[in-house]
């Protein structure tokens, strides 16, 4: 495991001087409404989640959409707060592109799109297809052979709209960068010249990955997502280290994807000084069931914790943490195309 190192006193970043973009925010989720499995814990405090954000430095977000109805959702939600979205349909689900739908659902998330084109001087919300790939790990949600024509096909509107991929992984390395490399001229992947956009090729989110597998991704020129999940094992450690800090980009995947104290990640986090531990990842916390408003719900992951993310990483690369988020938020604006206040 990487040794946790803590800065010199000296070099205590403010607050007020680190800035992020969420590029991974489940904000459609009921959670951020109180409810949990179908069932009402606590009032709504989408308010209070979002305010916390907005005072942990957090300037924009980037909304994932994971189905047809919720890439819907998650445009409205984009549209109402002044955010992004992507529109796709998320491995697990890929379910929902039955046999003899194929066509339909493709054109329906298509005309989503084609509508509401955002990044890069366009003036909709929508930056990136997806959540898209394949996940060997919940064949029990989608058998492989359905996540693999569901993802075949939005690669194919990625080419269509000349968007980014917002891509998901797990225990699928082989197929996936196979899947990739069928369309990889179309999708500027490999081989791509530097003076090519980067915004056509994408980010492979929530990485969990090996070492090895960081290098072939970044190679057909992906970027790869860093969250809570990232950072749970040493093994995952030693692959954050590996990562070019000119294709990292900074998550959260909230609510879920929450650093615990059982995480490889847990002694970095011991470090953070007492602001920065007030905004990112505050000790006290409420129980869902004994909601107090104001306050993180334990276990329910937040936007604002994209610091904690952000402070571990540079942790385990040596750097400072001011360093690694404003290598994020460069790389996040080149690849969407986004157009955020400096």
């Amino acid at each position: 495991m990487t040794a946790p190192t803590s800065p010199a006193p000296a070099n205590m970043p403010s607050p007020s001087r680190l800035r992020f973009i969420d590029i991974a925010i489940n904000l459609t989720d009921p959670m951020f409404r109180g409810n949990y499995h179908g069932k009402r814990k606590h009032a709504d405090d989408l308010v209070d989640v979002l305010k916390r954000a907005k005072d942990a430095g957090v300037k924009q977000m980037v909304l994932t959409g994971g189905s047809l109805s919720e890439s819907k959702e998650a445009l409205e939600l984009a549209q109402e707060h002044g955010f992004y979205s992507t529109a796709g349909l998320h491995p697990t689900r890929a379910t929902e592109m039955s046999p003899g739908k194929e066509a339909s659902y493709v054109n329906a998330l298509g005309e989503l799109i084609g509508a509401n084109l955002g990044g890069h001087g366009r003036k909709g919300r929508i930056v990136a297809v997806g959540e898209c790939g394949l996940d060997y790990d919940r064949l029990h949600f989608s058998p492989r052979e359905a996540q693999i024509a569901a993802f075949r096909a939005q690669l194919s509107l990625a080419s269509r709209f000349e968007l980014p991929l917002f891509l998901h992984s797990r225990a699928a390395h082989a197929d996936f960068v196979s899947v990739l490399r069928e369309r990889a001229g179309d999708l500027r992947l490999e081989g791509a010249s530097a003076g090519e956009e980067k915004g056509r090729r994408g980010v492979v989110h929530s990485f969990t990955g090996t070492v090895e597998e960081v290098w072939e991704l970044v190679d057909m020129g992906l970027y790869i997502g860093v969250n809570g999940c990232s950072l749970k094992t040493s093994e995952n450690l030693e692959m954050v280290k590996s990562i070019p800090l000119s294709r990292l980009l900074l998550e959260t995947d909230a609510p879920w994807c929450t650093a615990t104290s059982t995480h490889a990640s847990h002694a970095h986090l011991q470090t953070l000084p007492a602001d920065l531990r007030a905004l990112y990842h505050p000790a006290e916390q409420c129980k869902k069931e004994k909601y107090v408003p104001g306050k993180w719900v334990k276990g329910r992951n937040e936007p604002a914790a994209i610091g904690a993310v952000a402070w571990v990483v540079a942790q385990v690369m040596g750097r400072g943490v001011e360093e690694v988020a404003e290598a994020s938020w460069k790389n996040t604006v080149e690849l969407f195309g986004l157009e955020v206040e400096d």
